[in-house]
């Protein structure tokens, strides 16, 4: 009985993650498919340079996939106490796979997350003005390389894979040391 309702948890978090892993992936390919671009324009007078810079829908793409991620990452640590809380685990395999993937799981994660919220910060970063009374160097319209909201939904992808392997690894340890005959 207390098994039971234990791996039924135990598939409800999986199922949990893995859908909100699997939209934040989405959001981030398609904050990389719609990510700014930007114009060099020139005003009537010929006087200045301005920048018009396409949708900005990919800022809150990248917001969004950074904010799943980051829930779907406090919900398996919620659930697996973060690793280091709470009862020891049963020593063998499934704990030494465990802490290997606890640890590949975070280094995934933040890298994930860093790529989402840097790309999202420079998305949302427009400059103005690029030329004015003949400056010398004028600012670009720059936009954020191609390629890092990629990046972020490949390591979320990463993140989201490691994760599950690390909590059904997790909660076969759990599971046998609270029940040696499983």
């Amino acid at each position: 009985s207390w098994l039971r309702k234990s791996l039924m948890a135990s598939k409800l978090v999986v199922i949990i993650v893995f859908i909100l892993d699997l939209i934040a992936v989405g959001l981030a390919i398609a904050a990389e498919q719609r990510r700014s671009v930007g114009k060099a324009i020139t005003d009537k007078e010929k006087t200045y340079e301005y920048c018009v810079y396409g949708t900005d829908i990919a800022t809150s793409y990248g917001a969004g996939a950074f904010v799943l991620l980051f829930i779907s990452q406090v919900l398996i640590m919620v659930a697996s106490r973060c690793f280091c809380c709470g009862k020891s685990l049963n020593p063998g395999g499934s704990r030494a796979c465990a802490i290997l993937l606890f640890f590949i799981c975070w280094a995934f994660f933040l890298i994930a997350e860093i790529c989402l919220l840097a790309a999202s910060i420079r998305n949302a970063y427009h400059t103005k003005y690029r030329k004015m009374w003949n400056i010398e160097k004028p600012p670009s319209c720059e936009v954020i390389r191609k390629g890092v909201f990629a990046a972020g939904a490949a390591f979320t992808l990463f993140t989201a894979i490691v994760s599950q392997f690390y909590y059904v690894c997790y909660s076969r340890a759990r599971v046998a040391h609270q029940n040696p005959s499983y």
